[in-house]
């Protein structure tokens, strides 16, 4: 698949993205160079990773897709804390396929 990576940023682990506690913010991923012809995504799951003691959890708001794109709208999150996020896909041809990114939680200054 090949990636537009707007806002994203990588490391040596891999690509990242920093959100503010505050923001509330849609974040999407493409499958379009990925999925073959005459497939579509038809189903969708989003998650993101839980940390014990966390004192105010990424949430996972909403998602919802198109053909190719998956978009979830994603809030909350402590400040100091890297939260992996996972979205899933199923096609309408059955075929299954995940990708990950992370998201560093930061007191964003102006």
């Amino acid at each position: 698949m090949a990636h537009t990576i707007t806002g994203f940023q990588q490391d040596r682990v891999g690509v990242f993205i920093e959100k503010d506690p505050f923001a509330v913010l849609d974040y999407s991923l493409d499958w379009t160079n990925w999925m073959p012809s005459s497939n579509t995504i038809s189903a969708i799951t989003v998650t993101a990773q839980t940390i014990s003691g966390d004192s105010a959890a990424l949430t996972i708001d909403s998602s919802t897709n198109t053909s190719y794109i998956v978009t979830a709208r994603i809030s909350g999150g402590t400040a100091g804390n890297i939260y992996n996020v996972e979205y899933k896909i199923t096609t309408n041809q059955g075929l299954k396929d995940s990708r990950n990114f992370r998201i560093k939680v930061v007191e964003r200054q102006a």
